[in-house]
């Protein structure tokens, strides 16, 4: 099945959260038998700081050696202030990774899509519970379905990715170019997970249309909004979606074994490819699929976290924990749940108690970006996966190691506020 965002929510109730709580208790200790001799190093951290700058590296070495990752770059802000920023291991084999490489950002910019809506609002332009039916009339529901319940994934839109149909053919073709017509026809040839309104489930469908509307909304391309609305001002300058699978030099390599089953690959042979360039789009909506480098994802932390490009009542709405215990499971729906003081869900930004965040899995990369408003960390995590991170029929064992270095980083850094655990995961 294919790996995304999706499939990490599942990942937070296990191994990646698991593997967290584990590995606080080495925070303090440097692997040093791990730690790659030829990476780069910060300049170093504020006055004071040196220590726990040496403890965060130390615990991205201990997860690196215990979950097999090929390579971590993180970065870690405290009031504004660089702690610490560092990449480790390799982009390719002999080729070190730097801070300085670009990757996938994945559902990062699920969290640029709802500013763009909601700078929008603040215009007076839309409202947030407009009918879609306003812009998207022929799309099922849309008469019921609001521009609220696309960002905060309460539309009840059947999520195509795990569609049978559409994962062997993702599978079968990784570079294939997705249409948004094609994925929304994915996702509407489905009835309604549920009633719009009335439960919640991670579906990519509600972005793709989402996209759709605001593009309809302002009569621009989306790329082009996200520039002049949301990436220009926040001065994320290695941000983009380019419309095609290519990136800038330099480039964090991604390699995965995801595809093994797919292509009937027994378990006995070796299977281990590079996905660097895998086409992701079918991930978001067309104009919001983006790279990004680690200082943009910590900036973006910082500005997501402060609502710096909204008003007051805009950001209030974005970060509104008021989906906590909405929804209730319902049979053959995997992502309806109730949402819980551990994971919960604003207006395109995840809630993992006061910590705000997004944490995309793509193709072999994996990050977190995240924000505690009270105390003004931000931290940003990007990881690629070594052959041993798969088991023998390329399902990821790993998945939760940027989940596991974020919680473990915010553990040490906010003891009384750490990033909380599903319960008994320690």
């Amino acid at each position: 099945m294919t790996v995304t965002r999706r499939a990490l929510v599942g990942a937070l109730v296990g191994y990646g959260w698991l593997a967290a709580a584990g590995l606080q208790a080495g925070a303090a200790s440097v692997a040093a038998q791990s730690a790659p001799q030829q990476i780069p190093r910060s300049a170093g951290p504020p006055s004071g700081r040196g220590d726990q700058a040496a403890q965060i590296v130390g615990l991205a070495q201990d997860i690196m050696a215990q979950l097999d990752l090929r390579a971590v770059i993180v970065r870690v802000l405290v009031d504004g202030h660089d702690l610490v920023t560092q990449a480790l291991g390799e982009s390719m084999t002999g080729v070190p990774a730097t801070p300085d490489m670009h990757f996938r950002n994945g559902a990062v910019a699920i969290s640029y899509v709802a500013t763009l809506l909601l700078r929008l609002v603040d215009r007076g332009l839309v409202g947030l519970d407009d009918p879609l039916a306003t812009w998207l009339p022929e799309l099922p529901a849309s008469d019921r379905v609001t521009l609220r319940m696309l960002a905060n994934m309460t539309a009840g839109y059947y999520d195509y990715v795990p569609d049978p149909g559409f994962t062997s053919a993702s599978y079968a073709d990784p570079f294939r170019q997705w249409t948004p017509q094609e994925l929304i026809a994915v996702s509407t040839a489905q009835p309604h997970v549920f009633e719009p309104g009335s439960n919640w489930d991670y579906a990519h469908s509600n972005y793709v249309i989402l996209g759709q509307a605001l593009e309809q909304i302002t009569n621009q391309p989306l790329a082009s909004l996200l520039r002049q609305q949301v990436l220009g001002p926040l001065g994320l300058h290695h941000t983009d979606d380019p419309g095609t699978a290519a990136m800038p030099d330099p480039v964090l390599h991604a390699f995965s074994s995801e595809r093994r089953a797919a292509l009937g690959i027994p378990a006995s042979a070796r299977f281990y490819e590079e996905s660097t360039y895998w086409n992701p789009s079918w991930t978001l909506a067309q104009g919001a699929i983006q790279y990004t480098n680690i200082y943009d994802m910590a900036a973006t932390a910082v500005a997501v976290g402060t609502g710096v490009l909204l008003s007051k009542d805009s950001h209030q709405a974005q970060v509104d924990p008021g989906l906590l215990g909405f929804g209730e499971p319902l049979p053959g729906c995997s992502g309806c749940r109730t949402l819980n003081p551990f994971y919960n869900y604003g207006l395109g930004v995840v809630l993992n108690g006061p910590w705000l965040l997004q944490n995309p899995l793509f193709g072999g990369y994996a990050a977190v970006e995240a924000y505690l408003p009270s105390k003004r960390i931000a931290i940003a995590v990007a990881t690629t996966f070594a052959e041993g991170s798969f088991d023998a029929k390329g399902n990821y064992q790993s998945s939760g190691a940027a989940l596991a270095l974020y919680s473990g980083i915010g553990a040490l850094l906010a003891p009384d506020e750490a990033p909380p655990h599903p319960p008994g995961s320690g």
